[in-house]
């Protein structure tokens, strides 16, 4: 299912890109809390080979959109005894028939894009069931995914409702580990305007939230950033970025996407390099 293409030496864009992340936390302002930002090698449509050629360069995190997909490429034979750490993230949309799916996926390590109370129950009671007992009670690592934009092609929650829904994952689904916000943002946003609106707004999210809560900022991750704006995302505060065209080459797509595929229009690709497909989501 996936398009194989030629690596032009992903061991040197990958530490091309490390390399500008650590120069972006380091012009972070010292009052941001000084976490590392984890960098997510996005491999959506790459095939097997590349996740495992980007592992032995030393990456571990990478995200994929789809379930069908991540499910596979994570199962693979090769992936699985060649890349014994990886650590897998879920960062497209996740509709509640997939969740089961989506729970067993071998290693995986952090859902990013929970974006209702009811999804978040979901996901923790399938926790509980599917991977409860063979990780001896290893709590999932969750996100919360806000749509600061507002634009009716993103997902997520409003971003006043927030508060509540972070307070119900604490309290209410105990499989599961609350460790940050994320959004998307909108596309192609011009920087000489000032400072990203859709990065400010997850920093006022998560000041409120932490306030609300009583949490220190550092324990509260943010996940915002992807190949065209992720060192600027590094400098007002992001944690976690998600980038893949600049690390892995364009994507491409067979002529006639999936129903999956076709159910989406924002993708995390349409966000970094404008590979729009005809449909709804990230």
């Amino acid at each position: 299912m996936w398009r194989v293409g030629m690596s032009e030496d992903i061991g040197k864009a990958l530490q091309a890109v490390v390399d500008r992340v650590q120069q972006a936390a380091a012009r972070r302002p010292q009052s941001l809390p000084s976490l590392p930002p984890r960098l997510v090698a996005v491999s959506k449509t790459k095939p097997p080979e590349m996740v495992i050629e980007a592992y032995q360069k030393g990456q571990r995190n990478f995200g994929e959109n789809y379930v069908q997909e991540l499910l596979e490429k994570a199962s693979n034979p090769q992936i699985l005894s060649s890349c014994p750490e990886i650590k897998w993230h879920f960062i497209g949309h996740l509709q509640k028939n997939n969740v089961n799916k989506l729970m067993g996926v071998p290693n995986l390590f952090m859902v990013e894009t929970v974006d209702s109370v009811k999804l978040a129950d979901r996901v923790n009671t399938s926790w509980q069931k599917v991977r409860a007992s063979s990780t001896l009670g290893q709590r999932l690592k969750v996100m919360v995914q806000i749509n600061t934009s507002g634009e009716d092609s993103k997902h997520g929650l409003p971003p006043e409702e927030t508060v509540n829904t972070v307070q119900h994952i604490v309290s209410q689904c105990l499989a599961l580990e609350f460790v940050g916000l994320m959004t998307i943002g909108r596309y192609g946003y011009d920087l000489s305007e000032g400072p990203n609106p859709d990065f400010q707004n997850l920093l006022a999210r998560r000041r409120e939230l932490c306030e609300s809560m009583k949490l220190p900022l550092e324990k509260v991750e943010l996940s915002m950033g992807m190949s065209n704006d992720f060192e600027h995302a590094i400098e007002v505060g992001s944690t976690n970025i998600r980038v893949g065209s600049t690390i892995f080459g364009d994507r491409g797509y067979p002529s006639t996407p999936s129903p999956e595929k076709r159910s989406k229009v924002v993708t995390q690709e349409a966000a970094e390099k404008l590979d729009r497909l005809t449909v709804k989501e990230h």
